[in-house]
């Protein structure tokens, strides 16, 4: 149990077969590849990037001063008493 055996492979290829039919099956893997091609490069760069020394500029490194936080007013719509129209 739990384990998958060829004839559920087989089956599962079938459905997909059945629901895309088979002019698009080619396309759907060919954009299938393209996108993980894109995500392996992607990763891969993210990857040296983070093997980089961090090379900051004095600027980027000194702290940012925020500006003291203030209390927030109130902004509660008041009700609107809308009259209906006698019919």
């Amino acid at each position: 149990m739990g384990s998958i055996s060829p004839w559920h492979l087989l089956i599962v290829a079938l459905v997909f077969l059945l629901f895309f039919g088979s002019k698009r099956m080619p396309d759907a893997a060919r954009s299938l590849g393209r996108s993980m091609r894109i995500f392996k490069s992607e990763v891969s760069q993210m990857q040296t990037e983070a093997a980089k020394p961090a090379e900051t500029a004095p600027e980027a490194a000194a702290p940012q001063q925020l500006p003291a936080a203030q209390p927030v007013q109130s902004t509660a719509a008041q009700p609107v008493n809308v009259e209906k129209p006698q019919v």
